[in-house]
């Protein structure tokens, strides 16, 4: 993902080089026959183009809008990801209480927050294509990391560890019925954007539709300059050229869009994003490491006063 305020413009025209070296090459061949080899009768009114440009124009102002909705509606998602596992992280901390240093208490906490963080990073993989497993090592232990191997589905998998903890929390009354079905709808607010991702990611943007209007980009920059020779002459080429790049620039520009995850510069940033909630969450684990020491011993100086009396 491009995080920076100023793109390079190294990466903007790289991305339509070739269209450029072919617009300059056509526009002058152009020029030429109609200068050097008296073809002064292969022209075209210039409201031919002028028309065609305009209808383009409005295929891709429809185009970019829906490639920028996909590419929103899947920031959305990992936003409501963000603001899930905040919430998880503090259901989970302050539900079980263990106030009086229970080690398996703590214990299980440090597992479920750290497996939240494993979660939004194979996720991330998984969105991408990419080894969800990969990483995940410093977040689980060594069994639960060996148990994902062969799983297709990892994010998935941990969702069910997830529920394996709250099963095990709920029998040892370490929290109660409603503690569970807070905790439960949490789970089920990460399936669904989860699913919401998948489906962004599978739903194809429909070809026919890209294929039309780039064959209406290339009607376009072939008859243009046969409209603007006769006017401009020479100093059609440069034009000729900066208008179809504009055009050629924005229909990449939603090509790109249109795919959020398939780990492109224009990508929702995810990893970034999966970064932010891991150093969220640590500092909220180690918060509660901290608290929970305090009362620790806040506790055994109480019961020293007390066995003093």
């Amino acid at each position: 993902m491009l995080l920076k305020k100023n793109v390079p413009f190294s990466y903007v025209f790289g991305k339509i080089k070739m269209e450029m070296i072919f617009l300059t090459i056509y526009s002058t061949a152009v020029y030429a026959a109609h200068s050097y080899f008296k073809l002064q009768g292969i022209s075209i009114p210039l409201a031919i183009p002028g028309i065609l440009g305009t209808i383009i124009s409005l295929l891709l102002a429809f185009r970019s809008n829906q490639a920028y909705d996909r590419w929103w509606e899947a920031r959305t998602l990992w936003g409501a990801i963000v603001n899930d596992s905040r919430s998880f992280a503090r259901q989970v901390l302050s539900f079980i209480d263990n106030a009086y240093g229970d080690a398996d208490k703590q214990q299980l906490k440090e597992r479920m927050i750290k497996r939240q963080m494993a979660w939004c990073h194979a996720l991330s993989h998984h969105l991408r294509g990419q080894n969800a497993q990969q990483g995940l090592g410093k977040y689980l232990s060594d069994d639960e990391y060996r148990a994902l191997n062969g799983i297709k589905h990892v994010p998935v998998a941990l969702m069910e560890s997830h529920a394996d903890d709250l099963r095990i929390a709920m029998r040892m009354n370490w929290i109660n019925e409603y503690q569970q079905v807070a905790l439960d709808e949490t789970l089920t607010r990460f399936s669904n954007a989860m699913g919401g991702c998948e489906r962004i990611k599978n739903t194809v943007f429909p070809v026919t539709y890209s294929f039309y209007i780039h064959v209406l980009v290339l009607l376009f920059v072939i008859l243009m300059p046969f409209g603007l020779t006769e006017f401009f002459g020479i100093f059609q080429i440069p034009l000729v050229v900066a208008i179809s790049s504009s055009l050629f620039l924005i229909e990449k520009m939603a090509i790109h869009l249109q795919d959020p995850f398939e780990n492109k510069p224009t990508d929702t940033p995810t990893t970034t994003i999966s970064r932010n909630i891991e150093r969220d969450l640590n500092q909220m684990l180690k918060n509660e490491t901290s608290t929970e020491a305090d009362k620790t011993s806040t506790v055994a100086g109480t019961n020293a006063v007390f066995y003093v009396l």
